[in-house]
Order: structure tokens, then sequence, then C-alpha cells
């Protein structure tokens, strides 16, 4: 197999946006990603939010950033998540 088929069968990584909650651990960010749910009963959107942990090899990210990042293979017991990239720092 050369290089060229290599990168083409990767297949698409899963993105997703959210807000850095933690950076207090080692490379290891916590994200909260929000998204709108219908309510099945009641039709009406509802916030749902979950927490995801991501490797930030070099620990740049900070409580604030909003954030992207994609699926991978595990790389600890929680972490399945790298961090792709900060689309906006937090101020102050």
């Amino acid at each position: 197999m050369t290089v060229e088929t290599q990168t083409t069968k990767r297949r698409n990584r899963r993105a997703l946006q959210g807000l850095v909650v933690s950076d207090k651990m080692d490379k290891t960010i916590v994200v909260r990603v929000t998204r709108q749910v219908k309510h099945p009963r009641y039709k009406k959107y509802v916030r749902v939010s979950k927490k995801y942990m991501a490797h930030d090899e070099e620990s740049l990210c900070g409580v604030g950033d909003l954030v992207t990042i994609v699926e991978g293979r595990p790389l600890s017991r929680h972490k399945r998540w790298r961090l792709r990239s900060i689309d906006r720092k937090a101020v102050g």
C-alpha cells in the first residue's frame, strides 16, 4: 500500500465543538458539548449537554475556550477524543 491509499482509506472522524470546563489535568481537558434535542412528547427543544475528556498535548487550552475535538483511538481509560483546534480563546 502506498501513502496515498492509506490516507484515502481513513474514515471521516466525528468532530464536536464545545467549551472547556476544566484544564487541571496534565495534557487533558474536559469539554462540555451542548446540543438541542426535541422532546418526544412535548415537541419542545431542550438543551442537553455531555462532557468529554480530550487530549491536549501542549496544554494550550484554558477554561472558557471554545474548542473543536475529534474522535480517535482510546488514549486512556476515559480519553477517546483529541483537540483539533482552539476556535476562540476565553477573555481574561
